[in-house]
């Protein structure tokens, strides 16, 4: 079988959309797009794969993506008022997700649909770009409910939508992290798991959850979580099992694992020898030193420079001013804040000079980006400043 091309985010042009012609081609367009007539009517998610260069509404369970698609998500809900409560007035985010085998075509269509979505909804909501195995905590939250964003290999056509054992093709779920816990699709062999994680071997009508010595309390929770999303999507009808690494019983899921893999004749007395604990389950969420810059066209020319707090590290909200652009980097985020006085250029050059950001001082191209209008900042931005 020949190896998927993944998908590099750096050689996208998703950042050069923006111009006057290019905005009224877009709300001309969003105008038309069917998909868009029942978008933020109501608060909830949306999901729409990209195909063929067309919005298309996902029809597989709510926190399924499939690693070769490209998808637009759209979270729609309730503002609230300075005491907290909620109002009538609705807020968005908008979503586009790349999985990391998608193409080029497809990406580039699910940020050009993006924003057409942003201008459908009057420019209201806060934009985000996600790339697969890298989704922002904000992303990762919608599907808790679920038990978690589930990353499968393929494309959507090769998922199912009832539960057929003739067909159903078993696959190996990999559970990992501290406080926001992604499901990841893995090969079907007994390398792929090691002591410190929770994996799940759905075999349709049979679930069986292996939880290594190490693995940590959240994601056992999450597992469990899953398994009775995957039951409830299936009327009820697996099977469900749980096995503890060393326990008695834990022979069982070997078994069950053993037809798939290859290597189980060499495993000493029917058991695999397991890779340790990586020690690696919060290393994405950690933010690394903060840095903020400046967008300005002041002088008569775009220019870039780093604005420095008083104290290191201790941003205050009177730094971002309305007549420029913002890039604040919290370490595992990049965040575009456009201010309501900035230029038209400063405007259109915002997002390419945050993803230039990202190549000049050598950051993870595939982190989230997060562009934000002044007035509709979230909270978690908000949550990196002081007065």
């Amino acid at each position: 079988m020949q190896k998927k091309e993944v998908f590099k985010v750096e050689d996208s042009n998703v950042a050069g959309l923006g111009s006057d012609l290019d905005k009224k081609c877009r709300e001309a367009a969003a105008a038309g797009e069917k998909a868009w007539a029942v978008a933020g009517k109501k608060p909830g998610m949306q999901i729409w794969r990209i195909e063929q260069f067309k919005v298309v509404p996902s029809q597989t369970p709510r926190g399924t993506f499939y690693s070769d698609d490209s998808y637009i998500c759209l979270n729609t809900y309730k503002k609230k008022d300075v005491n907290g409560k909620e109002t009538e007035a609705l807020a968005y985010d908008i979503h586009f997700w790349l999985g990391k085998t998608t193409s080029q075509d497809e990406a580039g269509t699910a940020a050009y649909k993006t924003v057409e979505l942003d201008d459908f909804l009057k420019q209201v909501p806060v934009q985000h770009r996600e790339v697969q195995d890298y989704e922002s905590a904000l992303f990762l939250s919608y599907f808790n409910d679920v038990g978690g964003i589930r990353l499968l290999e393929g494309g959507v056509a090769s998922g199912f939508k009832h539960v057929e054992p003739e067909k159903f093709k078993p696959r190996l779920l990999h559970l990992k992290g501290r406080r926001n816990i992604r499901v990841t699709q893995v090969p079907l062999e007994a390398k792929s798991i090691n002591e410190g994680d929770v994996f799940v071997l759905d075999m349709g009508l049979t679930i069986l959850t292996f939880q290594g010595k190490s693995a940590g309390m959240n994601e056992k929770a999450r597992a469990g979580q899953l398994c009775r999303a995957l039951d409830d999507e299936r009327k009820g009808k697996p099977k469900q099992l749980v096995y503890s690494q060393g326990a008695k019983d834990v022979k069982e899921f070997w078994d069950a694992l053993a037809p798939h893999d290859p290597t189980s004749s060499s495993w000493p007395g029917g058991i695999p020898q397991l890779a340790p604990d990586d020690g690696k389950d919060a290393d994405w969420e950690k933010a690394s030193e903060q840095r903020m810059f400046k967008l300005s066209d002041a002088s008569g020319s775009l220019e870039c420079t780093e604005v420095v707090p008083a104290v290191k590290g201790k941003y205050k909200r009177d730094m971002l001013k309305s007549e420029d652009v913002f890039i604040f980097d919290a370490g595992n985020e990049i965040y575009v804040w456009v201010g309501s006085g900035s230029s038209a250029q400063e405007r259109r050059e915002a997002m390419k000079y945050g993803a230039d950001y990202m190549k000049k001082y050598n950051k993870n191209p595939c982190l989230p980006i997060t562009k934000i209008l002044e007035g509709a900042d979230n909270n978690a931005f908000k949550s990196y400043f002081t007065g």
